[in-house]
Order: structure tokens, then C-alpha cells, then sequence
């Protein structure tokens, strides 16, 4: 297959909320799509929105050029890639695009075993929560080599609004984990101060409404009482890991983290009631 060629097949391994919606998009914008996940109930959900099913990773593998994966954790994503065939079957000069918030050594790891096979494995995580997956919205940042980039950049843009691409294969998981915690650290900031907001008696949500037009607007308070803060605390810890294994004192970081634990999407809205 010449690297020239116009990706036309993909697949989907995670169709769950997010990989569900990825795959839509994917068909929407004429991809082939082939999707597969480990749960009856996410592949009846694909196979109503008319996304093609195959019985197993493998299966995707042998019918993709560029295989999206969107699954919960660093041991899935090993075993999606390094032990579930996926990588045997893939034809060289696929791509293989993993969406999952996981380590940046990682994505490194398996990038390394992928080249080995004349594949590429970009890190491809994505942000801004699953209204805009809804709406094929997102922002994309994206850790790999040049070439591998360009082939998946046509599938990513069918789901994403912004494919950035910010640096090597890892540097990707870096960003989304910078970003996270700048998401997390204004959530904290923003529950303080609308919680003094009501304590002094003022419109909680007409006092929203001024500081977004002020220099203290911020993503998280646009959207107050949508964001749940359900991964703050994995994201966080991810954080801190890579602070630690740098060296690099984060005192807020730390207190953020520690804030963070605190907050749920019933406290965020209580503060509109």
C-alpha cells in the first residue's frame, strides 16, 4: 500500500460514549468503519448508527488503515495492541491512533513494537468532554512522526474541530494532562469564589454570566453545572506521577488534587439553586 494513498477504511476498538460518537462521525464523513468492543450492549449501539461490526480486535485490524482506540486504561490499550493481534494483522503503513488518556511511556512502548512492523501508533487524546464528541468538535492533540500524522489526519478531522500536533509519540498525553490540570485547577477556583458569590447573597447564575466577560472567564465556568469533574482525580494523579518522575515541585497542582476530591456535579450545581 503506497503511503500516498487516501485512507478510505478505519476502525473503532472502544464504543462506548465517546468512541461511539468518533465512529459516527468517522461514517458520516464517508469512512468504511469497523468497530468492536468487549460489551454486547456498545455493539448493538454501533450496529443501529450502521457501523460495520467485527468479532474481535484482530478482526478490525484486518479490515482498517487507521484503527482508533478508545479504551479506559493503560493495560487495555497493551492488550488491544500488543496482545490482541491487532498489530499482526494491520497491513504496513497503517496507523494506529490511540484516543485513551494513558502514560505518555506508554504509547512509547507500543510505538516502538508497531514500527517494528512498519506501523505507525500516534497518541491521539482527545478534550473539551462529550458534548463535543457529540458534535465531532473536539480538540485533538497528537504525539507521532510526520508521516503517520498525515495519513490519520483525515480520519481525526472527522471528529475533531482541531488536530494539533504537538510533538513526538507521547507528547500528546503530555498536553491533554497539561490541559487537565488548568481544567481542574479553575473548576477549584471557580467553587470557591461562586461559593462566596451565594454566601453574599448575589444571582449566582447572573453573577456567571459577568465574569465570563471578564479577564477571569474561564472553559469550566461557561459551562458550570455540565461538568461532572469524574475524571479529575485520575487526571490529577497522572500529573502528579510525571511531576514526580521530573522532579518538579507543583505545589498548586498538589492542592488541586487534594481539592479536586471534593467535587461533584451536585455541589457544582447546588451553587445555581
Amino acid at each position: 500500500m503506497s503511503q500516498s494513498q487516501q485512507v478510505t477504511r478505519t476502525g473503532m476498538i472502544g464504543l462506548g460514549a465517546m468512541g461511539l460518537q468518533m465512529a459516527r462521525h468517522m461514517a458520516a464523513k464517508g469512512f468504511a468503519v469497523t468497530g468492536f468492543d468487549v460489551a454486547p450492549g456498545p455493539m448493538q449501539n454501533a450496529k443501529a448508527l450502521g457501523i460495520g461490526l467485527a468479532g474481535s480486535v484482530a478482526e478490525v485490524g484486518a479490515q482498517a488503515e487507521v484503527v482508533m482506540v478508545m479504551v479506559a486504561t493503560d493495560v487495555q490499550v497493551r492488550d488491544v495492541v500488543a496482545g490482541s493481534g491487532l498489530i499482526d494483522r494491520l497491513a504496513p503503513n497503517s496507523v494506529i491512533c490511540v484516543a485513551s488518556s494513558i502514560s505518555p511511556e506508554t504509547c512509547r512502548e507500543l510505538a516502538t513494537m508497531a514500527a517494528a512492523k512498519d506501523i505507525g501508533l500516534l497518541d491521539t487524546p482527545v478534550v473539551l468532554g462529550q458534548e463535543a464528541a457529540n458534535n465531532g468538535t473536539m480538540t485533538i492533540y497528537v504525539g507521532g512522526d510526520d508521516a503517520a500524522v498525515a495519513r490519520a489526519r483525515p480520519v481525526l478531522s472527522a471528529f475533531g474541530r482541531q488536530v494539533l500536533h504537538v510533538g513526538d509519540v507521547g507528547a500528546g498525553q503530555i498536553a491533554k494532562t497539561l490541559n487537565n490540570m488548568l481544567l481542574w485547577a479553575c473548576m477549584s477556583a471557580n467553587m470557591e469564589v461562586l461559593g462566596l458569590a451565594k454566601r453574599l447573597g448575589v444571582d449566582v447564575p447572573r453573577m456567571i454570566e459577568a465574569l465570563q466577560q471578564g479577564s477571569g472567564a474561564n472553559w469550566s465556568l461557561s459551562r458550570w453545572g455540565k461538568s461532572t469533574g469524574k475524571w479529575a482525580e485520575k487526571d490529577m494523579d497522572v500529573a502528579l506521577e510525571l511531576a514526580q518522575a521530573a522532579k518538579m515541585p507543583m505545589p498548586l497542582a498538589a492542592l488541586v488534587d487534594q481539592l479536586m476530591k471534593g467535587v461533584n456535579q451536585e455541589r457544582m450545581r447546588a451553587l445555581l439553586s
